[in-house]
């Protein structure tokens, strides 16, 4: 029964995380209920998967690091508010073994995102996504938001197989 529960505790991220971004997308918004259950169920599944109290202190650094640098971003206008607790409460269960990765990812993803969008709000596409649906469209809006939600996400799913509790659940 316990390995039954730690693994439904490690589905808790990745289902979280992609509802982020799926939310983002077509609402421009990441409910704040996201982040808080992605940050408030990482100490039950941490301590689950046997996690010592110095990688959950490390684990809880690695998360305010993301947090201060997610407000920094959304001082200066790159993402939005929901971004920002997205980008710190995925960082919080990254741990050092997938810091390097979802940031990589994460960065990687939002440079293709950008194209993506630029490309998509083009004169020449954005008749063609305003026939899809009203969110499609509006993603097709010259100057609309950044929906970079779906980029944090990409990220963290990239780098969740070398986080610290999957590496733990493995070790199990």
């Amino acid at each position: 029964m316990p390995h039954l529960l730690q693994t439904l505790l490690l589905f808790v991220f990745p289902a979280l995380v992609v509802i982020g971004a799926m939310r983002d997308a077509v609402s421009f918004t990441i409910p704040n209920w996201i982040s808080v259950a992605l940050a408030a169920a990482f100490l039950p599944a941490a301590l689950l998967m046997g996690a010592g109290p110095a990688q959950i202190g490390l684990a809880c650094l690695i998360g305010l690091g993301a947090l201060i640098a997610g407000m920094g971003m959304f001082a200066v206008g790159w993402i939005g508010g929901g971004d920002a607790k997205l980008f710190a409460a995925a960082g919080l269960w990254m741990g050092l073994g997938g810091l390097l990765p979802y940031l990589l990812v994460t960065a990687l993803a939002g440079g293709a995102l950008a194209v993506t969008l630029l490309a998509l709000r083009s004169v020449w596409l954005r008749p063609i996504a305003a026939r899809g649906p009203g969110w499609f469209g509006r993603l097709a809006t010259p100057g609309e938001n950044v929906p970079y939600g779906i980029a944090i996400a990409f990220g963290a799913l990239a780098a969740f197989p070398e986080s610290l509790l999957t590496t733990l659940f493995r070790g199990l």
